[in-house]
């Protein structure tokens, strides 16, 4: 095989990426080389190329050129020295997460929360990270290599254009797993309509819950998460009236047992402090679009009421493999994602693309085997 491959990389802040020539990795102990089937675009991808540096200079990016792409899906192309339970031929997907395997996070198994936790081919959470971001690059190229500990095996009834959705999907999945999601259980999604959002209205019902509620803006949108699960899934257009309101005329007063806020950034705090208000007592609220700034909550009803409120960020690769089990067990149907491929040549385009997507149905896919 060749000694180089493409893959697309950013060389400056702000500027589009190039097509760049470079060696082919080798995997090293306890690593694979995996040829790129599919790569997700994420929505948030463009801000951090344009503007991470700025917003959250504490969360660093990998040393420029690098080669980003957070969720890659292909073949195990080689292994290296001591891999076991892995072999040349298999179909995976790589969880982006990385840890470093010594902090005491990490030696109490619980990776997620490492130290030096990064998402490879995207960012790193704390200034130690740089060491990994730069070991491991993104999936925007031909190859890239993984440790063995971030693989997720993808039956053959899977697509790797949907089981390159398994990021934003496993941030959702998580999140519910976190507040107990089950039967008996019933979960608001603010944002259902969303990338984050899709995922909970093709979750939730394969999970269990009894009671699904979703609010969005689009009309449109909303009729298309209304045909995942009839009759499963209530929902709410912000334009028709107070959140918490809604929430206590379907729950006869209630209120949701689980609140997931799937908004992001640039979202308005009322829209999620109206999420807050329509939580039963006990209930748990869990955070993963990342709203952002100062928000104003009420501690003292968090109290009263015994309310949690937690962050959550992004999956394990156990949690990866589970989804993909229920894939395979006819569970979780991921049909209704609309692949939209482009090959590695056009991936500044696949990026700006992202901004007309038909909410989170979208599914924007970079190909390396797809001829420009």
């Amino acid at each position: 095989m060749s000694a180089t491959m493409r893959a697309a990389r950013m060389h400056h802040v702000g500027e589009p990426m190039r097509i760049d020539e470079i060696p082919i990795p080798n995997p090293g102990p306890g690593e694979v080389r995996v040829a790129v089937h599919a790569v997700n675009i994420v929505p948030n991808l463009a801000n951090i190329l344009n503007m991470w540096t700025t917003w959250f200079p504490d969360s660093p990016l990998p040393t420029l050129p690098a080669t980003f792409g957070l969720d890659p899906a292909g073949v195990v192309e080689a292994v290296g020295e001591g891999v076991e339970d892995v072999r040349v031929g298999d179909r995976v997907y790589v969880n982006p997460g990385r840890h470093c395997g010594s902090c005491r996070a990490c030696r109490n198994d619980d990776s997620i929360n490492c130290a030096s936790y990064v998402l490879a081919g995207y960012f790193g959470y704390s200034p130690t990270a740089m060491g990994l971001l730069d070991r491991y690059q993104g999936g925007l190229a031909e190859y890239m290599v993984a440790p063995t500990y971030a693989l997720v095996k993808i039956p053959d009834c899977l697509s790797f254009n949907a089981a390159a959705r398994f990021g934003y999907l496993g941030t959702m999945f998580s999140a519910l797993r976190k507040a107990g999601a089950g039967p008996g259980k019933s979960v608001l999604i603010n944002g259902i309509s969303g990338t984050l959002g899709v995922g909970a209205a093709l979750l939730a019902p394969a999970m269990g819950l009894t009671r699904v509620y979703g609010t969005g803006r689009n009309r449109s949108l909303l009729d298309q998460v209304d045909k995942l699960a009839p009759n499963r899934i209530r929902l709410h257009s912000l334009d028709d009236g107070p959140v918490e309101e809604w929430i206590r005329e379907e729950t006869d007063g209630y209120g949701v047992d689980i609140y997931i806020d799937a908004l992001g950034p640039g979202a308005p705090h009322e829209t999620f402090l109206a999420g807050i208000r329509a939580m039963a007592r006990g209930a748990v609220a869990v955070t993963i679009g990342a709203v952002a700034g100062q928000v104003p909550v009420d501690i003292h009803r968090l109290m009263d009421q015994q309310l949690r409120l937690v962050g959550s960020v992004w999956f394990t690769a156990g949690e990866g493999q589970t989804m993909a089990d229920m894939v395979e067990a006819g569970l979780l149907d991921l049909t209704p994602l609309e692949h939209r491929v482009y090959p590695l040549e056009q991936v500044n385009e696949a990026i700006s693309g992202t901004a007309q997507r038909n909410g989170g149905f979208s599914n924007f896919i970079i190909s390396p085997l797809v001829k420009a």
